[in-house]
């Protein structure tokens, strides 16, 4: 579990999001790098709406070290089927992002930022769900 902890901390750290990464449990760092792909795709998508060729392939890139973030972070001991559908999914993801830059595709982009936000609102629900879990079962 620390390994992967520390995965998820270097990957962070290695794309610039935030400086409380070392203070950081896993689950909250997984919320900030969903957090910070949310944001770089919706940062994207406004390069690919003013036609800004540098912008978009820096965003994109951004976009594809933070899904590199969150599959290195993936634990597929635990996780299993989970971390299999997960590690799909930004699988998917990167190779959506790489033809949208490469067709000039906007709404492929749309459609990445869009899977990627159900994703993150699921992880919004599990601290809660883990506590009330923990809660009941020393009840």
């Amino acid at each position: 579990m620390l390994a992967n902890k520390r995965r998820g901390a270097n990957a962070y750290r290695s794309v610039g999001v935030s400086s409380t990464v070392p203070y950081s449990d896993s689950m909250q760092l997984i919320q900030l790098l969903f957090n910070g792909l949310v944001e770089t795709l919706a940062t994207a998508e406004g390069h690919f709406s003013r036609n800004d060729i540098e912008g978009k392939g820096a965003s994109i890139e951004r976009a594809l070290k933070i899904l590199g973030g969150l599959q290195s972070s993936l634990n597929f001991e635990d996780g299993k089927e989970l971390a299999r559908n997960l590690s799909d999914i930004y699988d998917y993801a990167s190779r959506q992002l790489l033809k949208a830059n490469i067709s000039n595709n906007i709404d492929i982009i749309r459609e990445v930022k869009s899977l990627i936000v159900e994703i993150d609102s699921a992880w919004q629900t599990l601290p809660t769900a883990i506590n009330q879990r923990s809660v009941s079962m020393a009840s």
